[in-house]
């Protein structure tokens, strides 16, 4: 059940946003009667609050916390439910890693959340209603909802809140990648991929003797030739490999060029100035610009973190 309601980090963020990101994506389901649906307007503190609230309840005696972003608390109880929800959705125990991932993904939903406060964004009691209804439709009832929070241990405010922190990060999610151009320079190439320094030194010596660039590229990739089709600035994992690239005209290949993926040589085919972005290319630069932004962010923000 990983979530994907960022495309970013190989970005997905995992637990029950999976169910949230999901039902937004759907059109707004009949009205509920089941009083898990709906949210009491008496209760819910979310339509005006200036900063983000805590995700519990006020309690006299202070809740464990797993982290602490810029003075807004993450607790204990919040990220153990969502590494159930990962090792339920993989079935197996998580890693230190996939924990760490866990903690971070929060973390960075925090900082989004943040920021969309900051920028004026405000969310009503019918964002919530509506989301709440979407949840209680896709899992089939008020009741089955009902169960599932309490399997987690959200309460109805505590969820209200952890959900409303996902919509403000989707909203500052959006608003930073709505800037990014549909269109941008870009080549189309192909290479010629080798797994050790000595062959690929031995092709570019084929090369330099006059033999044909895409016969080579067949034999070493008869599936599509080497074919990289178009692509901009900030597309290849590898910046020494999109350096290359850009420097060429077509035509022309390039030296032998090693990253972790092994050694390539590429050559030119076209050159376009603007042309639209693939959906793919989009999706990229969409999750190197949140990257960048998460960075900057982190970098400028008090983040502590207080797992036991």
């Amino acid at each position: 059940m990983a979530r994907i309601i960022f495309y970013f980090k190989g970005l997905f963020w995992f637990g029950f946003l999976a169910l949230i990101s999901t039902a937004c994506q759907r059109g707004k389901p009949p009205q509920s009667s089941s009083p898990t649906a709906s949210v009491a307007t008496t209760s819910s503190p979310l339509a005006s609050t200036p900063s983000l609230a805590p995700t519990v309840e006020p309690s006299l005696t202070p809740l464990p916390l797993a982290a602490r972003v810029n003075g807004y608390e993450i607790t204990l109880a919040e990220y153990q439910a969502e590494v159930a929800l990962y090792r339920s959705a993989s079935g197996t125990d998580l890693a230190p890693e996939d924990e760490q991932r866990v903690l971070d993904d929060l973390v960075d939903e925090a900082l989004l959340a943040q920021a969309a406060v900051e920028n004026g964004f405000e969310i009503d009691e019918a964002m919530i209603e509506t989301r709440m209804q979407d949840l209680t439709v896709q899992l089939g009832g008020g009741q089955a909802l009902s169960d599932w929070m309490t399997m987690y241990n959200f309460t109805p405010l505590s969820f209200q809140l952890v959900l409303a922190r996902s919509i403000r990060a989707a909203w500052m999610r959006d608003q930073i990648i709505a800037s990014l151009p549909r269109e941008a320079e870009q080549i189309h190439a192909r290479q010629i991929l080798l797994y050790n320094a000595d062959q690929a030194n031995e092709v570019m010596t084929e090369l330099e003797a006059g033999n044909d660039f895409g016969n080579l590229a067949l034999k070493y990739d008869p599936l599509t030739g080497g074919d990289l089709d178009w692509f901009p600035r900030g597309y290849l994992p590898a910046k020494n490999l999109e350096t290359a690239a850009f420097d060429l005209e077509p035509g022309q290949f390039s030296s032998v060029i090693e990253t972790p993926a092994g050694f390539h040589i590429l050559q030119v085919l076209e050159r376009g100035p603007q042309r639209p972005l693939t959906p793919d290319a989009l999706r990229v630069l969409q999750i190197k610009t949140l990257q960048e932004w998460l960075e900057t962010k982190r970098a400028e923000s008090e983040i502590q973190v207080l797992l036991p």
